[in-house]
C-alpha cells in the first residue's frame, strides 16, 4: 500500500513543486473518503493540485467555477421537456463525476452553495421527488480565496464541517520558485502525468484505511481532544461527531501512509489543524489563539 501512496505523492510534487507536506494531508483525506478545502490567495496553485490529483488518481473530473450568477441547477443538472416523447429528460449536471472541483466556491451565494450539502453528506441529488446516486468514488475539492477579498460570501458553518480538512498552500520557497520560473508552470504538464491508480484501486485503498488498527488508549487521546473543544470554553462551539469520525479516518489514512497497520498519537497529531481549525471560532476575542491546531496539541495531553 505505502508504495501506492509514495508513487502518487511523488508525481504529484512533480507538479506542485516543494509542497509535499499539503499534498500528503490532501491524499489523506481523500483516502479517508473526505472532501477537501483549499484555502489561499489567488494564484497560488489551488486549482493546479486539485486537477494534479484527479489525474493522478485516475478519476473522472469535472470543474465549477463559482460565480454570484451561478445556479444550482448548474451544478446539479436540470429536467428539460422533449417534444418528441413529451416528457421532460433529466440532464445531468457537473456533479456527476468522480472529483468535482468547486473553483473560488465562497464567490457564489448561499443558495449554491448550499446545493453541495446532500451531494457531500449523501453522494446523492434530490431534484424533484427523485433521488440519483453519484458514481463512487466521490469527492469534492473546493478552492476559495481568503474571505477579507471583495465579492466572497463566507461558507456557513453546517458547510465548512462537511469538509473534512482544510489546507493552505502557501507561497513556495525559493528553490521550488526558481524551477517554476524556469518551466513556465507546471500546469501544461498535468496532462503529461500518467495516473497511478484507477476508481477501483482507490476504493480498495480506501477500505484499508477502515481495517487500519485503533487501539482503545488512542481513541481516549481522540474524546479527550473532542471533549476539551467542547469543554474548555475557548471555542464558541466544539468539535461536531462528524468531525471527530473524520479525525480517526484522518488518523488511521496517515498511518496507511507510512506503511503501518496500526494508528499512533503521532497519525492524529499531524492532522489534527487541517481538521480542526476551520470548524473552531474562539468565544471570544480575549480568548483567541493564533493557532489552534498547536493550542489543543499542547492542551491536551497524550493518556
Amino acid at each position: 500500500m505505502r508504495n501506492v501512496t509514495d508513487t502518487i505523492i511523488a508525481e504529484t510534487s512533480r507538479i506542485i513543486l516543494g509542497k509535499e507536506q499539503q499534498i500528503k494531508l490532501a491524499l489523506a483525506c481523500i483516502l479517508a473518503r473526505g472532501h477537501l478545502l483549499i484555502e489561499d490567495l489567488p494564484g497560488m496553485g489551488k486549482t493546479t493540485l486539485s486537477h494534479t490529483l484527479a489525474q493522478v488518481l485516475g478519476l473522472k473530473f469535472s470543474r465549477v467555477q463559482f460565480t454570484s450568477d451561478l445556479l444550482p441547477a448548474d451544478i446539479l443538472g436540470i429536467s428539460v421537456y422533449d417534444r418528441n416523447t413529451a416528457s421532460f429528460k433529466f440532464h445531468p449536471g457537473p456533479v456527476f463525476t468522480n472529483v468535482l472541483l468547486a473553483d473560488e466556491i465562497n464567490r457564489a451565494t448561499p443558495k449554491t452553495q448550499s446545493s453541495l450539502l446532500e451531494v457531500m453528506e449523501e453522494g446523492q441529488v434530490t431534484l424533484e421527488g427523485e433521488t440519483r446516486k453519484l458514481p463512487q468514488p466521490f469527492f469534492v475539492i473546493a478552492t476559495q480565496n481568503p474571505t477579507y477579498h471583495i465579492g466572497t460570501f463566507p461558507l456557513p458553518e453546517s458547510q465548512l464541517d462537511r469538509f473534512l480538512m482544510r489546507i493552505q498552500l502557501g507561497y513556495p520557497d525559493a528553490k521550488s520558485e526558481r524551477a517554476l520560473l524556469q518551466d513556465n508552470g507546471g500546469r501544461n504538464n498535468v496532462s503529461k502525468i500518467n495516473p497511478c491508480i484507477d476508481a477501483n484501486g482507490l476504493s480498495g485503498l480506501q477500505q484499508a484505511v477502515r481495517d487500519i488498527h485503533i487501539s482503545d488508549a488512542l481513541l481516549d487521546y481522540l474524546q479527550a481532544l473532542l471533549d476539551y473543544t467542547r469543554t474548555s470554553g475557548k471555542f464558541s462551539a466544539g468539535l461536531s461527531p462528524r468531525a471527530g469520525l473524520g479525525l480517526k479516518q484522518c488518523a488511521q489514512a496517515w498511518a496507511l501512509m507510512h506503511g503501518r497497520d496500526f494508528a499512533l498519537p503521532e497519525d492524529v497529531q499531524a492532522i489534527l489543524p487541517g481538521i480542526a481549525e476551520h470548524r473552531l471560532h474562539p468565544a471570544n476575542r480575549a480568548d483567541a489563539v493564533a493557532d489552534i491546531g498547536t493550542h489543543l496539541l499542547n492542551a491536551v495531553a497524550i493518556p
